[in-house]
C-alpha cells in the first residue's frame, strides 16, 4: 500500500470552533489532510477566520491545502466570481461567435494581477497551510455537445483581443478561428504560465509550499478530448506549477477499466517527472449501486501506487443540493476505505 495522504474538501469556513468538531470527525474517518475550498467571497469576507481555521486543522494534525475554488470561473467550483461581476471586459470570448463567456480570461493583466494578489495574501497570512490546490483549471467550453472527431464541440475559447494580440506577437500572424496545432500549443502554454507565475510568487513567500495540480480525467488521445488547455498531461506534469500531479473524479457509472486506465496514466505521469500522484473519489451527488464499492476503489488506487487520495466532499455533501442520496453512508464508507489503505 503506497497511500500516504487521505483527505476531503471542506467549505465550513465561518467559525474555527465549529470547524474543530468537523476536523475531529475527519480524523475519525481516517483523513490526515483537508482542502479548504475558498471562494472569492470567503477570501474577501471571512479572511481572519480562514487563518484561524487553517491553524485549527494544523493543531489537530491535518495537512492543510488552500483551494482557490471557482476563482474567476477559471477554476472548477460552484461559487460565483466577484471578479466577473466587477470586470465585464475581461472575459473569455468564443472563437466562432465573439460572444463573451461567464469565465475570466486569465491572460488579461487585470485578472492576473487580481489572482496573484489573492495567492500572495494567502501565502503570507495563512501560515498553517502546507500548499495550494489548483482545482480543475480550464478554458471555458462555449458548446455543450461532444464530437468524436473534435471533442466538446468545435467552438473554443479564448479569442478575446488580449489573446489575439499575444498570439500574433508569438506566431507572427493573426490568431485563427480554427483550433489549429499552433492555437492548441498557445493555449496550453498560457494556461500553465499563470499557474507557474503564481507558484513562483507563493514559493518566494513560503518555499516549502506544495502545489497540487488537478486536471480533468479525460482520454486525451485520438478520440474525444475537451481541449481545456491542460489535456497534455506531460506538459502539466513537468511544469513548475505542479509538485503533485492529480486527476479528478470519475463517475461510478463508468467501467472499472476506465478507472484503471486513468489511474495508471496518472501514476506514470507523476513518476516520469518525479512528482507525487493523487487521485480523487466522488463523495457527493452520485453513489455506486453498492456503497462498499468506494472501499474497493480506494484499494484499487492504493494497489496501483497512488500516494494521495482525496474525495469531494466532507460528509458526502450532506445538507447541500449536491448531496449523495445516502450522503452519510457514503462518508462512512470513505472513512473505511481510507482506513484500509492509509500507511499509518
Amino acid at each position: 500500500m503506497a497511500v500516504k495522504e487521505t483527505g476531503v474538501s471542506y467549505y465550513g469556513l465561518s467559525y474555527p470552533e465549529h470547524a474543530k468538531r468537523d476536523f475531529q470527525e475527519m480524523l475519525a474517518h481516517n483523513c490526515n489532510a483537508v482542502i479548504l475550498a475558498l471562494s472569492e467571497f470567503d477570501i474577501d469576507f471571512w479572511f481572519p477566520n480562514i487563518v484561524r481555521i487553517a491553524e485549527t486543522a494544523k493543531e489537530l494534525g491535518l495537512r492543510v491545502y488552500l483551494d482557490t475554488w471557482g476563482v474567476g470561473k477559471w477554476f472548477g467550483g460552484e461559487p460565483p466570481s466577484l471578479f466577473l461581476n466587477n470586470n465585464v471586459a475581461n472575459r473569455q470570448v468564443s472563437a466562432f461567435t465573439g460572444e463573451p463567456l461567464a469565465a475570466s480570461c486569465f491572460n488579461t493583466e487585470a485578472f492576473r494581477r487580481y489572482y496573484f494578489e489573492i495567492v500572495e495574501k494567502l501565502a503570507t497570512y495563512v501560515k498553517a497551510a502546507d500548499g495550494f490546490f489548483w482545482d480543475e483549471p480550464h478554458y471555458a467550453l462555449p458548446k455543450s455537445y461532444a464530437s468524436i472527431t473534435g471533442g466538446a464541440g468545435d467552438d473554443w475559447s479564448c479569442r478575446c483581443p488580449v489573446c489575439q494580440k499575444k498570439f500574433e506577437a508569438e506566431y507572427g500572424y493573426e490568431m485563427p478561428k480554427q483550433l489549429t496545432m499552433e492555437v492548441k500549443r498557445f493555449r496550453q502554454d498560457k494556461a500553465l504560465d499563470i499557474l507557474e507565475e503564481a507558484a513562483l510568487r507563493i514559493k518566494r513567500i513560503r518555499p516549502d509550499s506544495k502545489m497540487v495540480c488537478c486536471v480533468h480525467a479525460t482520454l486525451g488521445t485520438y478520440y474525444v478530448t475537451e481541449n481545456r488547455g491542460y489535456d497534455n498531461w506531460d506538459k502539466v506534469g513537468k511544469s513548475s506549477a505542479c509538485d503533485v500531479f492529480s486527476t479528478t473524479i470519475l463517475s461510478y457509472q463508468l467501467p472499472r477499466s476506465f478507472f484503471k486506465s486513468i489511474t495508471q496514466r496518472t501514476v506514470d505521469t507523476a513518476k516520469k517527472f518525479g512528482k507525487g500522484s493523487q487521485r480523487w473519489l466522488m463523495n457527493y451527488y452520485q453513489q455506486p449501486d453498492d456503497i462498499s464499492e468506494i472501499e474497493e476503489i480506494c484499494k484499487l488506487y492504493a494497489d496501483m501506487g497512488v500516494e494521495s487520495l482525496f474525495a469531494w466532499t466532507y460528509r458526502g455533501g450532506y445538507g447541500t443540493v449536491l448531496a449523495a442520496p445516502n450522503a452519510l453512508e457514503m462518508w462512512d464508507a470513505l472513512g473505511r476505505g481510507y482506513g484500509a489503505v492509509l500507511n499509518k
